[in-house]
């Protein structure tokens, strides 16, 4: 291996940069409903609706702690609602709300902006290659978290 890498921090710096710039295109679309880290959320509900917390924490990658303040905030806002699951009610589903589902083509909207920044001179077999190495790296870092004992899990 490459004795001195800068993955981790490039993806850092992405996330801190292209997460500034989500924030920008959504107050330019008028989005004010929800922000980019609650987007992330409404993202995997729109693929799939009606899901546990701990499904949503693994799709999202937010620690169930920091998730939970999020679902509050995005309650109180009309986009979700949490609903006890009919076959097990320890279990809390997390559902849109009809709100919710309507914002979702904006959303689109503002994504694909920022994909089309995001992607800007790549090739679609560029982009390819990127997204399969990101998965890969995806996978490693969640293999290794998953080793981590659960108090460990529950700080991040």
């Amino acid at each position: 291996m490459v004795s001195k890498t800068n993955g981790g921090f490039l993806i850092s710096q992405i996330k801190q940069v292209s997460g500034r710039r989500f924030e920008k295109l959504l107050a330019d679309a008028g989005v004010d409903a929800f922000n980019g880290a609650q987007g992330r959320i409404l993202y995997v509900l729109w693929q799939e609706d009606n899901v546990p917390i701990a499904t949503l924490s693994k799709q999202t990658g937010l620690a169930k702690t920091t998730l939970t303040g999020m679902l509050d905030r995005m309650e109180q806002g009309g986009l979700i609602n949490r609903r006890f699951d009919p076959a097990d009610r320890r279990q809390v589903r997390i559902a849109l709300t009809t709100r919710a589902r309507a914002l979702q083509s904006e959303y689109d909207a503002v994504s694909a902006a920022m994909s089309e920044i995001f992607y800007a001179g790549f090739t679609d077999a560029e982009i390819l290659v990127f997204e399969t190495t990101l998965r890969r790296i995806l996978h490693n870092v969640s293999e290794t978290e998953s080793q981590l004992s659960v108090s460990d899990q529950e700080e991040l």
